[in-house]
């Protein structure tokens, strides 16, 4: 009977722990969906060069970061931990913010939130792979016809498959990079802590950002609007610092599958900033293009939830 009694009172404190996971991570994609918008406010006058705002960002972010672990006095990783930071470091400290910023230089934010919308999927896939299990074949089939839909998306808007641009390789090369850091990061969370994560990655990184914010400062001095540097203020302390703090903490609690199903409402707000701040006109190609492939990464990612369940 005490057994028993034991296994009752120990249930209801295993809920508690998803419930806050998936809580630190929507307040974590909230703060990331403005990043597609506000990387096209900073680009659209061609004052700030795309390569300064995807490298620039991360040097300041650098900066707080390193402040952040020395009064904190956090301990160094250790051993392999070190090359796991270091593809954290190039998912989404590095790559995913020069990447989307050249793409979004032609891009429209809304086209850029649609093509992104497969991140979910895509990071579900890295983090099955990862971790080496093996979900239903309906996962693998809505992550497949989520990318596809996202790919002729694209290719309807360039005027065929023939028309898909720079652009839209980019942003593809953006979402791979991001789910790669987003898997891998949210398992080295809980060994070195969420914001510890995110903020070695981002020194480990800093040599790399502050090396490519000197070539960018070598074709020319930066100019923009206050609003434009205030959206660049926003990329470097947000999307690229504080924002993490709050995704990874979601995602070091878990389960990652339950918690990365928040990713879905990303694209749908970075829609919605764009409509909002930058006027883009919403049109029926855009929202039935993110329709398509936010169900499909639903989906994908429900029926992964699924046999995690079984």
């Amino acid at each position: 009977m005490k057994n028993n009694s034991s296994a009752t009172l120990d249930a209801p404190p295993v809920l508690s722990p998803s419930r806050a996971g998936l809580g630190w991570g929507l307040l974590g994609v909230s703060a990331f969906s403005f990043t597609v918008p506000f990387t096209r406010v900073a680009v659209e006058s061609g004052g700030m060069s795309p390569l300064f705002i995807g490298s620039a960002r991360a040097v300041v972010a650098a900066l707080l970061a390193a402040v952040a672990l020395a009064v904190t006095k956090q301990r160094l990783p250790v051993g392999v931990q070190w090359a796991r930071v270091a593809i954290v470091a190039g998912g989404v400290i590095v790559g995913f913010p020069v990447l989307t910023s050249f793409a979004l230089t032609t891009a429209p934010a809304s086209h850029g939130a649609v093509v992104i919308a497969v991140l979910p999927a895509a990071t579900a896939v890295t983090a099955v792979l990862r971790g080496h299990e093996r979900p239903p074949k309906a996962f693998w089939l809505m992550a497949a016809v989520g990318a596809i839909a996202a790919l002729v998306f694209a290719a309807l808007q360039g005027g065929g498959f023939s028309g898909l641009n720079w652009a839209d390789l980019l942003l593809f090369g953006a979402v791979a990079a991001a789910a790669i850091g987003y898997a891998e990061g949210g398992l080295l969370a809980r060994e070195l802590g969420a914001w510890q994560t995110v903020s070695w990655a981002i020194v480990l990184a800093s040599p790399v950002t502050i090396a490519l914010t000197a070539v960018s400062l070598a074709q020319g001095p930066p100019s923009g609007t206050p609003v434009e540097w205030a959206a660049l203020a926003y990329l470097a302390v947000v999307s690229t610092f504080l924002g993490f703090f709050a995704w990874y903490r979601g995602l070091a609690i878990g389960p990652i599958a339950q918690v990365s199903q928040v990713q879905l409402v990303q694209p749908v707000l970075s829609i919605c900033w764009a409509a909002l701040f930058l006027r883009e006109r919403l049109t029926w190609p855009t929202v039935l293009g993110g329709v398509a492939v936010v169900a499909c990464a639903t989906v994908a990612v429900r029926a992964r939830l699924g046999r995690d369940a079984r």
